[in-house]
């Protein structure tokens, strides 16, 4: 279903009616879609429903605008949008709402996501980027409010690059930075920082954006004048208008049931961002949503019997209806026709697409009946086993789960039992386990031929009078042969551009490289992440710069809900191969203490969290990951940039694998893991230890996600049969989580002979100064004495009380 495009100046009457009539079948269906959806959610068929209706007229606008290669960073009242670019039908939309996990049914997230949330497939069934160009886009929504906005910066970034780096290789990706990108949001979500902080970036990047404000003057149950000052959002944007001595955005506002203003506002809007590379704002006002906020509640609660009537009679359905009738496009005996027709489809689209969820798994609840009935027959539990199968034949709409739960306990049953029909069932759960499971946990990573993981170590490689250098000479060498090999990688930050990161890491690249690949960027960590999402979901390889790993914090959500789920929530059909570069570890303060480790590994998985200790290992992190498509944070050690390190002669060739740990030190009487610059707190400890009699291993993580995939720690536990995990982490945080990878995971507790420990910060935040750290952090002397009270516990009289 495609809208046609009305603007063309050589359409014939009738074309032009047939035309309209075409677009407002599309609003039609859309609507019955929503009416019909909400009642399947009432009727127990779907867990929720949130739905497009009210943003029906404007939504088709739009999408005559939007032209092969565009992206869509929306919200979840976009179906229309959806259906009119060809990306929605009727049966995908029931399959979204009742969770179908077949990507060929439900295209949008396989089931992983509720109904309303959209995308399009950017990636082919081997992960690998088909042609963008020749399609029309929509990123992967997410739920929360405003959060679709950082993304949408990035997304129309990338055009600016594909435009104006020289020699930049487009293909499938760009036609010479044409491309626009495309926002929508509800008015109630411009209140959200994200929202601000992406309009402002827009405005001075000057970016092919085009952002929607769809207004209906609530946000769930809460009116605009709780919400926006002067209840007017474009009124309070109008300082960002552009005039002839300042860029800016343009600013167009249009009532949202006017089909007519509507297309030409939306032409007028898709030729200045496309043209000029200018952001536009079209404030779509006069909108309603006629079925309330979700089906979680009614609007007739909040909203006065005035509202109500208002909003019925300016629907934009029934305005277009209204307009058509006295433009003398269609009768009203016509449009009734029609609108009977779109019914009959809506429910035929309805019918077939829970009968495609419902069908598989009937089939196979007729399968576990059989086997649970087989093994009921002859077993002392029958009394048990019967009500489990009555129970399942019993269940009008059975579900996978019930199916699994009934095998799994009826196994329970039989567990005194040894029988050929047990062992069946127990095929039979394992194999239905096996099968099901990838449905609801695959692509959490990438694990394809184009995965970091299968990216092989190279090691560095150093001539005989190989060079001692600052570590921030390596990064910055290896950096200026990244973005020599390859036009489409670059960084940007605070401070990343003119002066050559904080830590001169990027010194003199700017000049060399150009102002778009080595960019300074504003206070604003949340939208630097979004550059970076957009960009490399339209095939560039950007690095992200955040100064400090304690500002990670401001864009942790982008990075949580957004980034860090794509691959999963797409199934597989999106990804954002964004590295984020990041220092941290050892530094000073309430608000610079830089080890937020153990926050961040659990609300980041589905990247991968790298911790290098110099910057000979981070380098060969971003060589690994730039030979990938993958996500990741590698987070460089601050205290590290002026510290010696011998110059590799292969720089910008080495890679540093994912999952490995490297041993720093042998020892045979315990094993002290940590990572980062603790490592040389740890390393000066083991000297003092090995005075007093004490041998003690080291171990660098290197990589808490992926963590140690070769189980050599436990190795190490095998040989001491002691182990101290150390981190400057607060406690409980990544040292448990360390903890518990090498216990639960690599079962090192079979070889150990003394409790394993952990020694971390103390549960505030460091304090600043240099005693600050001492008192707040582990120090020299807390490795020492930690390790000293575990071998006094083993022997006192070797190792007497300490004082």
């Amino acid at each position: 279903m495609q809208t046609p495009d009305t603007s063309k100046q050589s359409l014939s009457f009738d074309q032009f009616k047939a035309q309209v009539l075409d677009d407002y079948t599309l609003a039609v269906t859309s609507r019955e879609c929503s009416l019909l959806g909400r009642r399947e959610v009432l009727t127990g068929k779907a867990k929720f429903g949130i739905f497009g209706d009210g943003k029906e007229v404007p939504q088709l606008a739009m999408a005559k605008a939007f032209k092969n290669g565009d992206f869509r960073s929306g919200y979840y009242r976009d179906q229309t949008f959806m259906m009119a670019i060809g990306q929605l039908s009727i049966e995908q939309f029931f399959a979204g709402l009742y969770a179908n996990t077949d990507l060929a049914q439900e295209p949008m997230s396989g089931g992983r996501q509720m109904g309303g949330h959209f995308a399009t497939h950017s990636l082919d069934e081997n992960g690998n980027w088909k042609d963008l160009t020749k399609q029309k886009n929509s990123s992967a929504d997410i739920s929360p409010t405003a959060g679709q906005m950082p993304r949408l910066l990035g997304l129309a970034q990338a055009s600016k690059i594909y435009r104006h780096v020289e020699g930049i290789d487009g293909t499938n990706f760009s036609e010479a930075g044409n491309e626009v990108a495309w926002g929508t949001i509800g008015n109630a979500s411009t209140s959200e920082g994200l929202f601000w902080e992406t309009i402002n970036a827009a405005g001075v990047l000057q970016v092919p954006m085009v952002m929607s404000v769809w207004d209906d003057e609530y946000g769930i149950s809460v009116h605009a004048r709780h919400q926006t000052t002067k209840e007017n959002i474009s009124e309070i944007l109008m300082g960002f208008q552009r005039d002839e001595d300042h860029n800016g955005y343009e600013i167009i506002r249009v009532q949202g049931w006017d089909y007519v203003a509507l297309v030409e506002a939306y032409e007028k809007a898709s030729g200045i961002a496309r043209q000029e590379h200018v952001p536009v704002l079209i404030h779509v006002q006069e909108l309603t949503q006629p079925q309330g906020h979700s089906t979680s509640g009614s609007h007739e609660r909040y909203k006065s019997k005035d509202r109500l009537a208002w909003e019925a009679a300016h629907d934009c359905n029934v305005k277009m209806r209204e307009w058509m009738i006295a433009n003398s496009i269609a009768t009203d005996e016509e449009l009734s026709a029609l609108e009977k027709d779109i019914k009959k489809q809506v429910r035929d689209g309805k019918k077939a697409a829970w009968s495609n969820y419902l069908n598989p798994i009937t089939t196979k609840r007729d399968e576990v009946v059989e086997l649970l009935t087989a093994c009921a027959e002859n077993s002392e539990e029958n009394n048990q086993l019967s009500p489990l199968i009555d129970r399942l034949k019993g269940l009008d709409t059975p579900t996978k789960s019930d199916l699994l739960s009934s095998a799994r306990k009826a196994l329970l049953y039989l567990r005194h039992e040894s029988t050929s029909e047990k062992r069946q069932l127990s095929n039979w759960a394992e194999d239905f386990k096996n099968t099901v499971q990838p449905e609801y946990s695959s692509h959490l990573y990438n694990d394809t031929n184009s995965g970091a993981l299968g990216v092989a170590e190279v090691l560095p490689q150093y001539d005989d009078q190989a060079e001692e250098v600052d570590g921030r000479v390596i990064l910055r060498d290896n950096f200026d042969h990244i973005f020599s090999q390859d036009k489409k990688t670059l960084i940007f930050g605070e401070d990343a551009g003119e002066i050559g990161d904080v830590n001169q890491g990027l010194e003199g690249l700017q000049e060399k490289h150009g102002k778009l690949r080595v960019a300074d960027a504003g206070i604003r960590e949340a939208t630097i992440l979004g550059q970076g999402i957009g960009m490399a979901m339209r095939g560039l390889r950007p690095i992200a710069e955040i100064q400090y790993l304690d500002y990670v914090l401001y864009a942790l959500q982008i990075m949580s809900d957004d980034l860090a789920t794509l691959l999963y929530r797409t199934k597989g059909t999106q990804k954002a191969p964004l590295i984020v570069r990041t220092r941290g570890h050892r530094l000073e303060g309430i608000w610079h203490s830089g080890s937020p480790m153990g926050g961040i590994i659990h609300l980041l998985r589905g990247m991968h969290i790298l911790v290098p200790r110099n910057m000979t290992k981070a380098a060969g992190f971003y060589n690994t990951l730039l030979a990938a498509d993958e996500p990741a944070l590698i987070v460089e050690c601050l205290n590290g940039y002026r510290l010696k390190e011998k110059m590799p002669s292969n720089i910008g060739a080495f890679r540093t694998p994912l999952g490995v740990v490297e041993t720093l030190r042998e020892g045979s009487d315990i094993t002290l893991v940590s990572y980062g610059s603790t490592l040389r707190i740890v390393a000066q400890a083991a000297e003092t230890l090995a005075k007093i009699g004490i041998d003690a291993e080291i171990i660098d993580v290197q990589s808490l996600l992926p963590f140690d995939l070769a189980h050599n720690i436990v190795k190490s536990v095998a040989k001491t049969n002691r182990l101290l995990v150390i981190d400057e982490d607060v406690p409980g945080g990544a040292s448990a989580y360390i903890l518990q990878e090498i216990l639960e995971q690599q079962n090192a507790y079979r070889h150990l002979d003394s409790k394993p420990q952990t020694l971390t910060a103390k549960a505030h935040r460091p304090a600043y100064g240099t005693d600050g750290d001492y008192f707040s952090k582990p120090s020299v002397d807390d490795v020492v004495e930690k390790v000293y009270a575990m071998f006094h516990e083993v022997d006192p009289g070797e190792y007497p009380k300490l004082g």
